[in-house]
């Protein structure tokens, strides 16, 4: 891929410098993974930005509730992860389809692909679900993740993080990025992390601690809004 300032202005993304580019060469996967052409617009059909649509039906009472569920109480800290997801304007955006997924307290997915040495929680599943309501609010209650090594280069941990699915209206409409935890030691090392050009925009990744969630004795709260565009928008993998 040429430099961001030998590009065509026609090939250059929107807000270019809060989303990061397609191949980042310390991200291993995206040597392969990233285009090594022009992208090609293909207009998209009335179906595909219309529907199948998603509606209260695709998730149950308690998805946004990963520490219940699986017979028991798991292990790890207790946290609260709430926010608003936006339009570029500050406008809420309801209705909206939020997925999340995450490893455990001891970093570790419930995958068959995950090897790591490290336990896994029987009482863990490490995803969840919820729609955002009228305010474009939503809140997860769930287990702090561990960090993990993940093989990129010599020594590479992942730091702390919980993935995020948006969907709009329609399958077309999605979006996929990462929350991190205030203070972390490893976001320095990160290079998914770091692919994000710009430094504002990289902070827009990083959780805060919030009061106004906290559950006292019970659990931290962290607030993590999501921008969907514009200069302000919130970096999306």
């Amino acid at each position: 891929m040429p430099p961001r300032s030998a590009r065509p202005d026609q090939y250059r993304r929107p807000y270019w410098n809060t989303q990061p580019e397609y191949r980042f060469d310390p991200y291993a996967s995206t040597q392969l993974r990233s285009p090594g052409q022009p992208l090609i617009a293909l207009p998209q059909s009335l179906s595909e930005v219309t529907g199948p649509t998603f509606g209260p039906e695709f998730v149950r009472q308690g998805d946004n509730d990963l520490t219940v569920g699986n017979g028991g109480e798991p292990i790890g800290e207790r946290i609260l992860v709430t926010g608003r997801v936006l339009d570029e304007n500050g406008r809420p955006v309801p209705n909206a389809l939020i997925e999340v997924w995450q490893a455990n307290a001891a970093g570790r997915y419930v995958h068959k692909r995950d090897q790591h040495d490290a336990p896994l929680d029987p009482h863990f599943s490490g995803e969840g679900r919820m729609i955002t309501d009228a305010n474009g609010h939503y809140q997860f209650k769930t287990i702090k993740p561990g960090a993990y090594p993940w093989r990129n280069h010599h020594n590479a941990w992942r730091p702390q993080h919980i993935h995020f699915s948006l969907f709009g209206n329609a399958y077309a409409t999605r979006l996929v990025t990462q929350m991190y935890f205030p203070g972390d030691p490893l976001l320095p090392f990160d290079p998914i992390f770091n692919c994000v050009p710009d430094e504002k925009a990289r902070d827009r990744l990083i959780a805060a601690l919030d009061w106004e969630t906290t559950a006292p004795e019970y659990a931290l709260g962290y607030r993590f809004d999501i921008v969907l565009r514009g200069r302000d928008a919130t970096p999306m993998e």
